[in-house]
């Protein structure tokens, strides 16, 4: 493995890691309902925003012309406004369990959508190394013994549609503006991508960021806020954009599996759950997965293999045509 694939695997591990934290540090923020989630990603997108814009004073600018930079507000539509607006509405709605479980569907949409939109083959290896993440996962999370008990009424189905939503928001994403993010540096991508998302969800959240009741928010919202933009936001997405640029969309995405463990590790740390057995064999199931996708061969490598074929079959094919004049002869 090259240095810079080892390079991308660390972004994009760390960065599942501090978003494995986003649900229950958004609960605090939300629990008391003095912060909605409107405010919550407007907070996200604007402090981003702002941390980036500081960010590029440091390095040369750098040019984008006008077609890229229309490409970079759809590229902040799927990444940052449909990605957080859904979620944040979806964990509010649903609960932690259901929230957990279906953003183990991420892998899968953007296996989908690369084989449709880049011709990414879906190969066997692919196929079982998701089935095993997500299944690693999904036996994780229904062992932990997550309360769903805190689902705010008969609205369960629209908040686990809308964290579905954000999976699937997210996955066209990575699948779709590789070739977009790998063109610029990392802080002119993010800092266009969080300026036009703050350009479309400022007109719906104005009203909501005046009639806040900031004053009552305690010091652990506070610091929940804090955590949700500098780390949740500015450091994850940058993390995440130079995963992206050094890795495939399917690998990216596997590694939202790691978002569970992340939130078992917190649990068992704080004691609100226990470690197993079962778990371990969970997170084993989720690495095994993520390897399996990480060496699952590329469409490049399909292609050369079966050139590699064509190339001996002919050659054997002249051998035999030449054995065969000698013997005539």
């Amino acid at each position: 493995m090259n240095v810079g694939a080892v390079k991308g695997h660390l972004a994009m591990g760390v960065a599942n890691s501090i978003w494995g934290l986003m649900s229950p540090v958004a609960k605090i923020v939300m629990a008391g309902g003095v912060v909605s989630p409107l405010v919550v990603t407007d907070l996200r997108i604007a402090g981003a925003m702002v941390l980036f814009w500081a960010l590029s004073l440091c390095f040369p600018h750098e040019h984008v012309p006008h077609r890229d930079l229309f490409r970079f507000f759809f590229a902040a539509l799927f990444a940052v406004i449909l990605n957080q607006g859904t979620y944040l509405f979806g964990v509010r709605l649903t609960s932690p369990a259901d929230a957990s479980i279906l953003t183990t569907s991420m892998p899968l949409w953007a296996m989908i959508l690369a084989a449709i939109l880049l011709k990414d083959p879906i190969t066997g290896r692919k196929v079982i190394g998701i089935a095993a993440g997500a299944g690693g996962a999904l036996l994780l999370i229904l062992s932990s013994g997550q309360n769903v008990s805190t689902v705010q009424g008969d609205f369960h189905i629209l908040g686990d549609l809308l964290v579905t939503c954000a999976q699937l928001s997210f996955a066209f994403y990575i699948v779709k503006f590789r070739d977009l993010i790998t063109r610029y540096s990392l802080v002119t991508v993010m800092k266009w991508m969080f300026t036009y998302a703050f350009i479309c969800v400022i007109p719906f959240s104005a009203h909501s960021l005046i009639h806040t009741q900031w004053l009552a928010l305690g010091m652990p919202e506070i610091l929940a806020l804090l955590f949700i933009v500098v780390c949740a936001t500015f450091l994850s997405y940058l993390l995440a954009v130079t995963g992206q640029r050094l890795l495939r969309p399917t690998v990216c995405a596997m590694y939202n599996y790691v978002q569970p463990v992340v939130a078992c590790i917190v649990a068992i740390y704080m004691g609100l759950d226990s470690f197993s057995l079962l778990k371990l064999c969970a997170v084993a199931l989720i690495f095994f997965g993520v390897f399996e996708v990480t060496h699952a061969r590329t469409r490049e490598e399909i292609a050369a293999h079966h050139a590699a074929k064509a190339r001996k079959r002919a050659s054997e094919s002249a051998t035999e045509e030449t054995a065969s004049q000698e013997r005539n002869v």
